[in-house]
C-alpha cells in the first residue's frame, strides 16, 4: 500500500548562504544543501546531532561543464513517501518511508535548469543529479564527495591485483580512515560499500549508490583529508548518455547497531518498483537452496550431472547448477534440455552457466544474447548464470540491464558472476535472484589465493551483504582452509542468498558420517528469511553472533574471526514465550562436527559457547507450542 503526501513550501528567492534542510521521519538523520563561498553546490548530514558528513561537493562534469559549480538555488519542495513491499533475504516485508526533496537548480554561467532529488530516511540520505537535455553527451566525471569524521575506522574490501575494482572479490579488512589514500598497493580507489564505524560508539556510515542504470558505476577515490570522490572505470576519457543525464543515489546510509545495518532496505528503497508489464507473472521466480558439482569435482558429463540432480532431491534442494564445460558437450542444447526434462520430473530447477564474452555485443538489439535466452528458454531451464563481466563500465552496466529485462520477457532468473556490487536491481527486476560481486568460497579452490580467513566471513554480514544478497556458495567441509567445519555450517546461515548454492559435494554431505550430525539441520536451513537479529557481543570481522527466523523456527548461528570467543548466557529473548526443542551443531576440534539436543528451551535457557579462532555453532530452535 502506498501514501504519499505532498507540501510545497512558499516561493521565496532563496540566498546564496541559505540552507535548504531535510530531515528523516523520525527527525534524527538531518541533511542541508547549500552553496559553498565558491558558489559550488555542497552538503552535510548528520546524525543523533553529530556530523557524519562534513561539508562535501556535490558536481556532475558534462561535456567539460561543472553543472554543480556556480549555480542559484531556486524554492525547494517537499514530500513524504510511505509504502511496503515483499522482499527476499534477511526480512519479508520492506518498509520505504522518507521525506523527499526536490531543489530546481540554474547554472549561471550557462542558464542550464537541472535539479538535485534527496531523500531522508532514518537510516540514511541519498541524492542524485538530473540534468535535462537532448542528445548523446559525455560524462566526464563527478565533483561528488563525502568528507568523513575524524576518528572513523573503514573497513573495506582489499585484492593486491587488477582484479581487485573488476569483480570485487577482495578480503574485507579495516583502517583509520585517514590511512585511506595510501594503504592499498592498487591505489587510491575502493569498491563500494564502504563501512564506517563512527568515533565514539556513532554507529555506522555506508558509501555506495543505488539504482545504477544508464550511468558508469561508482567507485570511490581517497584523496586525503578524509575525503572520498566519486570514481568512475572510463576515467577522463568519460563516457555518454542519450538525453536526460540521472546520476544513481549517492547513499549514506546509517545505522545505531549491527542489527539496524543489517536490516537496511534503503538500498533497494531507492530504486523503481518492477515494471507491472514485465513482471505480470512472477511465478517463476522461486528462491531456493542449490547443489554444485564444480567447486568439489568439476563439471561432470550429462550423466553426472544427472546424479547431481538426484542429491539435490535428497537434500530437498529445490535447484541443480551446471558450471563451466557444459556447453563442449555433444549436442549440448539437447542433452542440456534433456537433463531439465529429468530435473523437473524430479521437482528440480536446471541452472545453467555462460561467459558473457560474446553474449555482451549489443549489435542488433542483442541478437546473440537473445539467442542464448531463447535456447536456454527451450531448453526447460530455471535460470541462467551470466560470469566474467568483470567491469562496472557504463557498457557492462548496459548489458546487465539488457540481461535482466530480456530474461525476464522469456521467465528466466539470472544469476550474475565476476561483477560489481549490488545496487538494489533486485527491487526493480525480481528475476535477477542472485550476484557475486563478493570474495566467496571457490578461493578455497585456487592454487594462487589464500583460502578464505574466518575474519573475512564475520565481517561479510555487515558489509558486503549489508547492500544485498550475494552468491558466496557456502559450506566447504572438505576444503575449508583456516576454518572450523563449525564455522562453515555458519556460514549457510549467516551469508545470505535467496539462491543458496552449496558448495560442498552431496555425497559428503548426504553419506559421510563425520558430518551426518548436521544433515538435518542443513536440509531444514532455508534460504530467505522472515527476520534477522544481531546479537551481542557482535563485531564486524571479529564476532558475529546472529538468530535468524522461518516461520516458527529460529536458527542461531555464531562466526569467529581471527580470535576465539567465550560467550556467556546468550541472550535468547528473540525466541518468544514458547518453548522449543533446541539441535546444536559444535565442533569440538576443527575437522569435527557433535551434536545435542535439548527439550523445552525456552527464552530463560542459558547458552553457552566456547569457540576457538575461526570456529562456528549453529543452533535450531523447532518450535513446540505453535507460536513464532
Amino acid at each position: 500500500m502506498k501514501l504519499l503526501a505532498l507540501f510545497l513550501v512558499s516561493f521565496v528567492p532563496l540566498t546564496a548562504a541559505q540552507a535548504i534542510p531535510l530531515n528523516s521521519p523520525d527527525g534524527r538523520v538531518h541533511a542541508e544543501f547549500s552553496l559553498n563561498r565558491a558558489g559550488d553546490l555542497s552538503y552535510t548530514v548528520s546524525f543523533d546531532a553529530r556530523t557524519v558528513v562534513e561539508p562535501s561537493r556535490i558536481g556532475i562534469a558534462v561535456a567539460g561543464t561543472d553543472f554543480g559549480a556556480g549555480v542559484a538555488l531556486d524554492a525547494p519542495e517537499y514530500r513524504s513517501l510511505d509504502e511496503s513491499y515483499p522482499v527476499t533475504g534477511t526480512e519479508a516485508t520492506a518498509y520505504n518511508r522518507a521525506n523527499l526533496l526536490r531543489l530546481p537548480l540554474t547554472h549561471r554561467p550557462s542558464g542550464n535548469v537541472l535539479v538535485l532529488e534527496a531523500r531522508a530516511y532514518n537510516d540514511g540520505v541519498a541524492w542524485r543529479l538530473i540534468v535535462p537535455g537532448v542528445g548523446r553527451r559525455r560524462v566526464l566525471g563527478e565533483a561528488t564527495t563525502w568528507t568523513l569524521p575524524a576518528g572513523s575506522r573503514v573497513w573495506f574490501a582489499e585484492r593486491n591485483s587488477d582484479w581487485k575494482l573488476k569483480t570485487y572479490a577482495g578480503a574485507w579488512i579495516s583502517a583509520e580512515v585517514d590511512a585511506l589514500p595510501t594503504i592499498s598497493e592498487q591505489g587510491p580507489v575502493q569498491g563500494p560499500p564502504l563501512v564506517f564505524e563512527l568515533p565514539d560508539r556513532g554507529g555506522y556510515a555506508l558509501l555506495t549508490e543505488a539504482a545504477l542504470a544508464n550511468y558508469s558505476g561508482m567507485r570511490l577515490r581517497a584523496t586525503g583529508s578524509r575525503r572520498l570522490q566519486a570514481d568512475f572505470t572510463e576515467g577522463e576519457a568519460g563516457f555518454t548518455v542519450d538525453g536526460t543525464i540521472t546520476t544513481p543515489w549517492r547513499v549514506t546510509l546509517l545505522a545505531r547497531t549491527l542489527e539496524a545495518l543489517v536490516n537496511s532496505h534503503l538500498i533497494g528503497n531507492l530504486n523503481p518498483a518492477p515494471d507491472p508489464r514485465l513482471f505480470a507473472d512472477t511465478s517463476y521466480i522461486k528462491p531456493g537452496r542449490c547443489v554444485f558439482r564444480w567447486w568439489s569435482l568439476g563439471t561432470g558429463t550429462a550423466a553426472e550431472e544427472k546424479q547431481f540432480v538426484d542429491y539435490a532431491a535428497q537434500l530437498g534442494f529445490e535447484y541443480s547448477l551446471v558450471d563451466d564445460g557444459w556447453a563442449k558437450w555433444p549436442a549440448a542444447w539437447d542433452q542440456v534440455a534433456s537433463l531439465a526434462t529429468y530435473a523437473k520430473g524430479r521437482g528440480i530447477g536446471l541452472i545453467i552457466w555462460s561467459d558473457v564474452k560474446e553474449l555482451r555485443d549489443p549489435a542488433n538489439d542483442w541478437s546473440m544474447l537473445r539467442t542464448f535466452l531463447d535456447q536456454a528458454r527451450d531448453a526447460g531451464v530455471a535460470a541462467v548464470k551470466l560470469d566474467f563481466i568483470n567491469s562496472e563500465s557504463r557498457e557492462s552496466i548496459d548489458f546487465q540491464q539488457a540481461a535482466l529485462r530480456l530474461a525476464a520477457l522469456r521467465r528466466l532468473m539470472v544469476v550474475f558472476h565476476g561483477v560489481q556490487k549490488p545496487t538494489g536491481e533486485s527491487r526493480t527486476y525480481p528475476n535477477e535472484i542472485t550476484r557475486e560481486g563478493i570474495r566467496g568460497l571457490e578461493l578455497n579452490n585456487s592454487k594462487t589465493q589464500p583460502a578464505i580467513p574466518g575474519s573475512h566471513n564475520a565481517a561479510l554480514p555487515y558489509t558486503r551483504l549489508a547492500i544485498g544478497p550475494g552468491d558466496y556458495v557456502p559450506l566447504g567441509y572438505s576444503r575449508p582452509g583456516p576454518t572450523t567445519w563449525a564455522h562453515q555450517l555458519a556460514t549457510v546461515i549467516q551469508l545470505t542468498s535467496p539462491l543458496q548454492v552449496i558448495s560442498e559435494n552431496p555425497e559428503m554431505l548426504l553419506h559421510d558420517p563425520a558430518v551426518r550430525p548436521a544433515l538435518d539441520v542443513l536440509k531444514a536451513v532455508p534460504s530467505v528469511w522472515d527476520e534477522t537479529r544481531v546479537l551481542e557481543p557482535s563485531r564486524i570481522g571479529e564476532l558475529s553472533v546472529m538468530a535468524r527466523r522461518k516461520g516458527r523456527d529460529w536458527f542461531l548461528a555464531v562466526l569467529t574471526g581471527d580470535q576465539g570467543a567465550s560467550l556467556k548466557h546468550i541472550d535468547l529473548s528473540f525466541l518468544g514465550a514458547g518453548s522449543y526443542r533446541l539441535v546444536r551443531i559444535d565442533g569440538p576440534s576443527a575437522r569435527e562436527l557433535s551434536r545435542s539436543e535439548s527439550k523445552d528451551v525456552s527464552r530463560e535457557t542459558r547458552l553457552n559457547a566456547e569457540l576457538a579462532p575461526a570456529d562456528g555453532l549453529v543452533c535450531w530452535f523447532v518450535s513446540t507450542s505453535g507460536r513464532p
